[in-house]
């Protein structure tokens, strides 16, 4: 998730944070495809999630999204590019007990406005909802905005994976977030 430190963007209120549909599918792909350092999927993998079946691994997909007027942006242009609505998503994986963050993406148009954080809470609020210990997840070295995000959070770093990125070469940053250390 990449932020642009130029933009004065602030919610007026937070955005709904809710569990992706499939009518949310084309605008998913749309934002993923803006987002250059987001994990690009295929449709079918986000089609797989929103129609998961009940003994698999459980993937989830939530979406934010504008809740009524009340978010706004400085220029309404700019504000008129994010798709129906969807100022960004996350997925994550369950694999009991834990939970992987897999991809995290906010609308170009949308970034410093708290949207990446309260994506993160809510996998965070559903990692203690089902009594998981952790989160994992990895992160390009460079991306600093998003491992700030991550450390603000409570994730510690726990390793690196070398040349883990292609496009281009780059490591990646791991991270850990431990219910334990991080009681609500």
């Amino acid at each position: 998730m990449n932020l642009n430190p130029k933009a004065d963007r602030e919610p007026r209120e937070s955005a709904l944070i809710r569990p992706a549909t499939p009518s949310d599918l084309l605008s998913v792909i749309t934002l993923e495809r803006q987002c250059a350092s987001a994990a690009h999927w295929t449709e079918q993998q986000y089609e797989k999630i929103l129609h998961a079946e009940p003994d698999l691994p459980a993937r989830r997909l939530w979406v934010a999204e504008r809740s009524g007027a009340g978010y706004s942006t400085q220029d309404s242009a700019a504000d008129s590019k994010v798709v129906s609505g969807i100022l960004g998503f996350l997925t994550a994986l369950h694999c009991a007990p834990e939970w992987e963050l897999e991809n995290i993406v906010v609308a170009p148009e949308a970034r410093l406005a708290g949207i990446g954080k309260q994506l993160l809470n809510r996998l965070l609020a559903t990692a203690r909802e089902t009594n998981s210990p952790s989160v994992f997840l990895e992160v390009r070295e460079s991306n600093m905005a998003a491992r700030s995000l991550y450390e603000k959070a409570g994730f510690q770093q726990t390793g690196r994976r070398k040349a883990y990125y292609t496009n281009p070469q780059e490591d990646a940053v791991l991270y850990t977030w431990l219910e334990s250390r991080n009681p609500e």
